[in-house]
């Protein structure tokens, strides 16, 4: 009886899912394609996805204690951060690199604005954005012994043959996670078969990038160039990791349609007409500070409600 006195906050959703089930979850889902990353480029990787993790864990710590707050690390929230952001450094990247980012991504972006539930954009997509404008050298650095080319997406914009194979399996240069599309899609299935995501969002960013490609990449339907479209860059993880995250899509099931074409076209317009050949991470961040004008003009009507231009009308 006592349990059911208990008042919080809303959402009050009742169910047995809790915060720290679903991360290990995602946790789970991105190890294929962080484990690949190391097969991929070495032990480098391995070393700049522990300092990742180890950063971020630790700065949400440190504040919660120095803040007196209580600690909250324990829902796994700042390993994904880690991880994820981990996931999207080169593997040349010097190692203090992960430590700016984890702190900027936990403290700035996450604890500053209340901690989880409360930051208006992906942490971890925060971090790398702020990495990218501040190191751009250091982040589109992808040489190494094995890979001197370079990236699949630069040798497209560039007019040039890539091998579609090699990128969806994920022999390419790249950041440390996003290289293997087999791997990506694994783990993403897991968090789709467990429920944890669905296809609204994610399915919708891809086909309106598919579409907006075909439409003016200059290609048409060729299905090489969209083949490598999709497989190259942090699209795909981009698609199912990042623009899933809970607190910054929308919630409304017509905001996440509208969420999803918004990334989709702001992704080809980037990769397509912009000077770089990635966009992924700068047209999420930007979908995210939109998030709450989608769900003002998303939100249902309650049930029994007239539109205010009927009321006039009647009146």
């Amino acid at each position: 009886m006592s349990d059911m006195m208990k008042v919080s906050s809303n959402p009050h959703v009742r169910n047995s899912v809790t915060t720290s089930n679903i991360m290990m979850w995602v946790v789970i889902a991105l190890l294929p394609a962080a484990g690949f990353g190391v097969y991929n480029f070495g032990i480098d990787a391995l070393i700049i996805l522990v300092i990742s993790v180890a950063t971020t864990v630790a700065t949400e710590f440190i504040y919660e204690t120095l803040m007196n707050k209580k600690s909250t690390i324990g829902d796994f929230s700042a390993v994904v951060t880690g991880l994820l952001l981990g996931m999207n450094l080169p593997c040349t990247a010097p190692w203090w690199l992960p430590i700016i980012g984890g702190v900027f991504a936990i403290l700035v972006v996450k604890m500053l604005f209340g901690g989880l539930g409360q930051n208006f954009m992906n942490p971890a997509l925060g971090g790398r954005c702020f990495l990218v404008i501040s190191f751009p050298a250091l982040m589109t650095n992808f040489a190494t012994d094995v890979y001197t080319t370079p990236t699949p997406l630069q040798m497209l914009k560039n007019g040039e043959e890539v091998p579609v194979l090699d990128m969806i399996i994920g022999k390419i240069p790249g950041t440390i996670g996003e290289t293997s599309m087999i791997a990506i899609v694994i783990g993403a299935c897991i968090l789709i078969m467990l429920g944890i995501i669905d296809l609204k969002i994610p399915g919708t960013y891809i086909v309106s990038f598919v579409i907006f490609i075909i439409l003016f990449g200059g290609h048409g339907l060729n299905g090489s160039y969209i083949s490598a479209q999709l497989a190259g860059g942090g699209l795909m993880l981009g698609a199912f990791f990042m623009a899933t995250d809970y607190v910054t899509c929308p919630i409304t099931t017509k905001g996440k349609y509208i969420y999803g074409i918004f990334l989709g076209v702001m992704t080809g317009i980037f990769r397509i007409f912009g000077s770089s050949a990635e966009g992924v991470s700068f047209a999420i961040v930007i979908g995210n500070l939109l998030v709450p004008l989608i769900e003002k003009c998303t939100v249902p009507r309650a049930f029994g409600i007239r539109p205010a231009a009927k009321e006039e009308k009647k009146a």
